[in-house]
């Protein structure tokens, strides 16, 4: 993230206020995790635990991490079966979605779309999950901005889905 783009200008006193990196990372309705943060000439990277490597910190890549944090430790779902940013065609187009988790057979279960916090959780972002799953034909969908959760459970049978509220664990599906 650019220094620039973290400034907050006042009109009233025309002085500059500049804001750490570290200020734009709002907390967000997931349990605070312990990341590994490092600032690099202000462009803050976090050490992503399902990649192996330090990733860019964006608003919406602050979400991916929580949520993912958020699966491996209260919902139990196995690390090993966790891939971020897959990609995928649809409509002759590449597409990433951001997590996607597998039973051990190899089967997609869980699609999640994060959006950064600032992003609405509206019809625009459902329509995006559901044509991604349309490709993945997961039995769960999650869309969260980090503050709002929203949480599907797909019959591919009769072509239906149904909102609960609460994520399964990995044990539960």
């Amino acid at each position: 993230m650019q220094i620039a783009a973290a400034m907050n200008y006042e009109l009233s006193t025309m002085n500059f206020h500049y804001l750490s990196p570290m200020d734009l990372l709002v907390p967000l309705e997931l349990p605070p995790y312990p990341f590994k943060i490092t600032d690099n000439k202000g462009q803050l990277t976090l050490f992503d635990v399902i990649r192996k490597k330090n990733v860019v910190l964006t608003p919406e890549e602050w979400v991916r991490q929580h949520f993912v944090q958020y699966l491996i430790l209260q919902k139990k779902y196995p690390k090993s079966l966790i891939k971020l940013e897959g990609g995928h065609k649809l409509h002759g187009q590449t597409k990433r979605s951001d997590i996607i988790v597998y039973n051990p057979a190899g089967e997609k279960i869980l699609l999640v779309e994060c959006k950064a916090p600032s992003v609405p959780i509206d019809q625009h972002v459902f329509d995006q999950v559901a044509r991604y799953n349309m490709v993945y034909k997961a039995c769960l969908i999650a869309v969260t901005n980090g503050l709002q959760h929203y949480f599907c459970r797909v019959n591919f049978d009769n072509s239906s889905y149904r909102f609960v509220e609460e994520l399964p664990g990995y044990g539960e599906i």
